[in-house]
C-alpha cells in the first residue's frame, strides 16, 4: 500500500480538495459535492492517463462520522493514450467509485492506526488527490485497447494490418537458403562479368583478310 501523505498545509481552492467546515462535526450530517474541477496533473499509467487540465466531474457525499468525514461517490473523466496493439490514440471513459474515511486530528482512528493506512482531515480540509490518483490507476487497464478485435502491426514492416488489409504479407525465406541464394547470386554476377570483358586474343595466321578498294574482304592463298 502506498504511503499517505499527511499535508501540514492544504490548498482550499486546490481542485481536489473539499472544504468540511460547513458540514460540521455532528455525526449524521451530510453534504452533497456536484462540480467539474480539472485534474492537477496527469492521473494514471504510462500508456493512458487523464491528461493534466482535463474535466473531472465530481459526484460525491460528504458524511460526518464519529471518527471524522466518510467520503463516498463517483469521479469521472476521459483518459488518453495510445493502443497497446496499433499504438494509435484512443479515448477512455473512467468513473472511479470512492470510499474514504478521513479521520479528524487526536480521534481514535489517528490514535491507534498507522500513519501510512489512513488519510486525515487537516485544518477542515480533505484532499481527494491521492484517493483519485490510487482508483483510476486501478480502474484503468495495463494494456489499453483501441477496440477488442485490434489486429496491431505488422511485424515485419510495421504497417497497422487494420489499413493493411487481410492480404498484407511478407515473403519469408529460411535464413539458410537465403545465405545459399546470395551465394549464387555472386556466382553468377562473376560468370556474367567474364563473359562480357574482351579476351584480347589474335586471329589465325593462316588466314590473312585483306579489302578491295569497295571495302569487301577477300582472302589471299599465300605462296
Amino acid at each position: 500500500m502506498a504511503a499517505y501523505r499527511h499535508e501540514s498545509r492544504l490548498d482550499a481552492a486546490a481542485a481536489l480538495v473539499l472544504d468540511t467546515r460547513e458540514l460540521g462535526r455532528r455525526p449524521g450530517s451530510m453534504r452533497v459535492v456536484q462540480r467539474e474541477v480539472r485534474a492537477p496533473r496527469r492521473i494514471g499509467l504510462d500508456l493512458v492517463a487523464v491528461p493534466a487540465d482535463a474535466a473531472l466531474t465530481l459526484d460525491l457525499r460528504m458524511e460526518s462520522v464519529m471518527e471524522g468525514v466518510l467520503i463516498t461517490g463517483t469521479v469521472s473523466g476521459i483518459a488518453e493514450g495510445e493502443c497497446s496493439r496499433c499504438l494509435e490514440p484512443l479515448h477512455e471513459p473512467v468513473s472511479v467509485h470512492l470510499t474514504e474515511l478521513y479521520a479528524y486530528p487526536n480521534s481514535a482512528t489517528e490514535t491507534t492506526t498507522d500513519a501510512d493506512e489512513f488519510r486525515s482531515v487537516v485544518a477542515d480540509l480533505i484532499d481527494l488527490e491521492e484517493a483519485v490518483t490510487d482508483a483510476v490507476a486501478l480502474a484503468l487497464p495495463l494494456q489499453p485497447l483501441c477496440s477488442p478485435e485490434c489486429l496491431g502491426l505488422c511485424p515485419t514492416c510495421g504497417v497497422p494490418l487494420a489499413i493493411a488489409g487481410t492480404g498484407h504479407g511478407h515473403e519469408t525465406m529460411d535464413p539458410r537458403w537465403a545465405a545459399l541464394a546470395t551465394s549464387m547470386q555472386s556466382a553468377v554476377l562473376t560468370e556474367a562479368t567474364a563473359v562480357t570483358e574482351p579476351t584480347g586474343e589474335r586471329e589465325p595466321s593462316s588466314t590473312v583478310a585483306s579489302r578491295t578498294d569497295h571495302g569487301a574482304p577477300t582472302d589471299v592463298e599465300e605462296k
